[in-house]
């Protein structure tokens, strides 16, 4: 049976009962499986060294094919945690400091 989006989804952390809102659990959900892939976390660890850089560079330093690293980019921008700024005709990718910010303390709140 699926749940509705309204949903609330109650969790039991020993005599405390966590209340989730299901779509804001769905929406962690897919972010944690965007970050949750070597490929996509070493192209984090880029970003994180070089700050922006552009898909060729990307598939280049990480020696991919350019249509994979275009997908996991995609990936990655679709759950918000990489951003993309158009310069002339390239396109820079950068990290998301905010969204990673979200995503680590989403992380801690999990693992409490």
């Amino acid at each position: 049976m699926r749940k509705q989006k309204n949903e609330t989804v109650v969790l039991e952390h020993g005599r405390q009962a966590i209340e989730l809102d299901y779509a804001e659990l769905r929406k962690a959900v897919l972010v944690l499986r965007a970050v949750n892939h070597k490929l996509r976390q070493s192209i984090i660890d880029l970003l994180e060294e070089h700050e922006k850089m552009t898909v060729t560079e990307i598939y280049i330093k990480l020696r991919l094919e350019q249509s994979v690293a275009s997908q996991h980019l995609a990936i990655l921008r679709k759950a918000g945690v990489v951003t993309t700024e158009r310069n002339g005709k390239y396109i820079y990718y950068g990290l998301n400091g905010d969204r990673l910010n979200q995503i680590s303390r989403l992380i801690e709140e999990l693992a409490y």
